[in-house]
């Protein structure tokens, strides 16, 4: 258990940021989920953009690693333009 006061508001602290990570890391990955099961080309680019910016978020917040972003990114776009 925690000795200092400062230690125990760095774990309260720490669990906050890990819930609001997880909930802007689950959201991206089910946003990304509904851009591949997309029908047509025209929803799928009006959604990638959207996409792309959540992708952007959490690498910034180095939620995921910036190549991770970067290789989600480059996947997601060659996939709406082969639609």
């Amino acid at each position: 258990m925690a000795n200092h006061k400062s230690a125990l508001k760095r774990i309260r602290s720490n669990e906050a940021k890990h819930l609001r990570n997880k909930y802007q890391h689950k959201t991206t990955r089910n946003a990304i989920k509904s851009l591949r099961n997309a029908e047509n080309k025209k929803d799928a680019e009006a959604q990638l953009p959207v996409v792309v910016s959540m992708i952007d978020k959490l690498a910034k917040k180095n939620i995921i690693h910036n190549n991770k972003a970067s290789n989600l990114k480059s996947k997601l776009t060659n996939l709406v333009a082969s639609l």
